[in-house]
């Protein structure tokens, strides 16, 4: 059984930088797709970022966020700077085997979630 454990999130002003860390146990997955995910009041799931052996962004994210994975360590992290007051949400990290996804479902395990709050 795969367990993800986020944390890292807090409360920063617009123009802050935040690092998450998500860090994996249970199986080692180097060869999993790890994503990022985040959830604002009263919408939906919506993709961040992901990483398999190429990383990926949301436009909305891009040039600002940065994922990367420490495969030794089974852990991956999300690098978030120039933070904006619409970037508040609880961020989760999801796993996924083969290849690159970017709708919520096709993510097989899924962490706790961390609170992310920009203040403006």
């Amino acid at each position: 059984q795969v367990q993800l454990v986020e944390s890292g999130g807090g409360l920063v002003q617009a123009g802050g930088s935040l690092r998450l860390s998500c860090a994996a146990s249970g199986r080692t997955l180097s060869s999993y797709t790890m994503g990022w995910f985040r959830q604002a009041p009263g919408k939906e799931r919506e993709f961040v970022a992901a990483i398999r052996w190429s990383s990926y962004y949301a436009d909305s994210v891009k040039g600002r966020f940065t994922i990367s994975r420490d495969n030794a360590e089974n852990t991956v992290y999300l690098q978030m700077n120039s933070l904006k007051f619409e970037d508040t949400a609880v961020y989760y990290c999801a796993a996924k085997s083969g290849t690159f996804a970017y709708t919520p479902p096709r993510y097989d395990y899924w962490g706790q979630g961390t609170q992310v709050t920009v203040s403006s």
